[in-house]
């Protein structure tokens, strides 16, 4: 299956440790710039239906504002409850200042 990536941002939007909400074919994605690397993320937690782009992001892992489940940005896995389930990642890669998103999920 071949990945079809769309244009999220600029990387020069991305503010370090900062997520931004993007909306890619009506899927809401969370796109963030960490410890060298930008990640996409869905952006809705498993736990509860919240952005987590209004969350923090420490330790390559964005915390859910709400009750504080946060989820790995590498793989989407929660790392404490209250959350169970992952959230899905997207492959994501850089041409020039443009961030592309494939919204196929790596996991």
């Amino acid at each position: 299956m071949t990945s079809t990536f769309v244009r999220a941002c600029g990387l020069s939007e991305l503010e370090e440790d900062i997520p931004k909400r993007v909306e890619l074919d009506g899927t809401p994605v969370s796109v963030v710039r960490t410890e060298g690397e930008v990640f996409a993320i869905y952006d809705i937690c498993s736990h509860a239906n919240v952005s987590l782009s209004e969350g923090e992001v420490e330790d390559c892992q964005i915390e859910c504002w709400l009750h504080g489940s946060a989820f790995d940005l590498r793989t989407g896995k929660p790392s404490g409850l209250p959350a169970t389930r992952p959230v899905p990642v997207y492959p994501v890669k850089i041409e020039g200042d443009d961030v592309l998103v494939s919204l196929t999920q790596e996991s």
